[in-house]
């Protein structure tokens, strides 16, 4: 575990309280860009299906969204990823570091 940064064990009560550590296991710029792309596909997908009516696509959306966040995770970061332990929080985490990203509040 890089930095000391792993996963804890501690009960966060709101999302507010979670993220600062969501965005701890995120300080690799590689592991962000991944998880940037993952959640990019995600949505391309999503609009390739509304488009094309091919529901079989969606079982790709798992794949694509947690394959490049754990890549990022286990070869970039070097930690285990949030959501084994925070599956929801780390799910939100995921789209607001996202929307952080695309705003510029987050560097790429």
């Amino acid at each position: 575990m890089r930095g000391g940064h792993s996963v804890s064990e501690k009960a966060y009560k709101t999302f507010a309280e979670f993220y600062p550590f969501y965005l701890s296991q995120h300080e690799n710029t590689a592991c962000r860009r991944l998880h940037f792309i993952g959640s990019t596909l995600i949505l391309l997908v999503l609009a390739y299906v509304v488009i094309t009516s091919q529901y079989l696509l969606l079982l790709t959306l798992p794949l694509l969204g947690y394959g490049f966040a754990w890549i990022g995770h286990f070869f970039f970061e070097k930690n285990r990823p949030a959501t084994f332990t925070y599956p929801v929080y780390s799910f939100l985490g995921d789209w607001v570091m996202f929307k952080d990203i695309l705003t510029g509040k987050i560097r790429f």
